[in-house]
């Protein structure tokens, strides 16, 4: 009789785990979702401004649900579209990204690059991620200057490692970014500097949330930092959150508005809309796109 009941808990608890294997890996991960924070940072008496942030496309091109789920967040009617990187996951993926960015590309809007448009995913044991200092292995190259002339040729500010002021809502915003810091491409000093008093807004944009370029810019004072990278976690535990951010992000920022700590600044941090290709599974992790309004502090 024993025998027989631990036979059927080892085959209960099998059919559950395939069974949320397969809602991570069908449903999860195609519900996609836009969140909503209300960003205190303007000044008394000035009216809102609407920020669409997007990360973590990780396009591949026949993902045609997640194109049109971002086409129609033109809908959302935006200011300002701040694209955090990680565009594609493979080396045909541009179309798809465009068909997904192309209603957004006439609005004001400002990206910078992760590792993912540079070279593409490969292969790697998800439990590797857990390790503080894993080796990072990059595959084929993908066509980020391609990618990037289409975003620039649309007048998109290009911030990777630059600085700029676009106009967008009635309003001049400066907005200083680097490239990714997950691949050591960051070359805050450069851009670095106390903001200036001439604009309404003072934006900061990476893509990897590493600590050395947001203290940087929280420094610098900027009001708002904006980030991807961390999946959100991903997988995540129910009622515990994130496992990892991949990055020297604690795990209780993974996504989400946040105060950068000993600053004034607040962090957002998307946890994106796509996933790695061979691990195309989220779970109590949706994917996500963020609209941030930005109100009187």
């Amino acid at each position: 009789m024993r025998k027989r009941s631990l036979i059927s808990a080892a085959a209960t608890l099998t059919a559950l785990g395939g069974a949320t294997l397969a809602y991570a890996a069908l449903v999860e991960r195609n519900m996609f979702t836009l969140r909503r924070f209300d960003v205190p940072v303007l000044e008394p008496d000035a009216e809102p401004l609407r920020i669409l942030h997007l990360s973590d496309l990780h396009m591949m091109p026949g993902q045609r649900r997640k194109q049109e789920w971002v086409a129609a967040l033109a809908g959302a009617d935006p200011d300002l579209v701040v694209v955090t990187g990680d565009n594609m996951a493979d080396p045909d993926a541009i179309p798809g990204v465009l068909r997904a960015l192309d209603p957004l590309l006439g609005l004001p809007g400002a990206f910078v690059f992760g590792s993912n448009d540079y070279r593409g995913p490969v292969w790697k044991n998800p439990l590797q991620y857990l390790l503080p200092d894993r080796e990072y292995v990059q595959g084929v190259d993908l066509p980020a200057e391609d990618l990037r002339a289409r975003f620039v040729d649309a007048g998109w500010a290009d911030l990777n490692n630059a600085r700029t002021v676009v106009k967008a809502g009635g309003r001049s915003i400066e907005m200083a970014g680097v490239d990714d810091p997950h691949i050591e491409r960051d070359d805050y000093p450069s851009v670095a500097g106390p903001i200036s008093s001439g604009a309404d807004l003072h934006l900061g944009v990476t893509h990897t949330p590493a600590k050395r370029v947001l203290d940087g810019m929280a420094a610098d004072g900027f009001a708002l930092l904006l980030a991807g990278h961390t999946h959100g976690g991903q997988v995540c535990v129910p009622v515990y959150g994130a496992l990892t951010t991949n990055c020297d992000l604690p795990t209780s920022m993974a996504k989400g508005l946040h105060r950068w700590p000993g600053s004034d600044a607040f962090l957002h941090v998307s946890a994106g809309l796509g996933t790695h290709p061979t691990a195309p599974i989220r779970f109590a992790c949706r994917p996500e796109a963020s609209l941030l309004t930005l109100i009187p502090r």
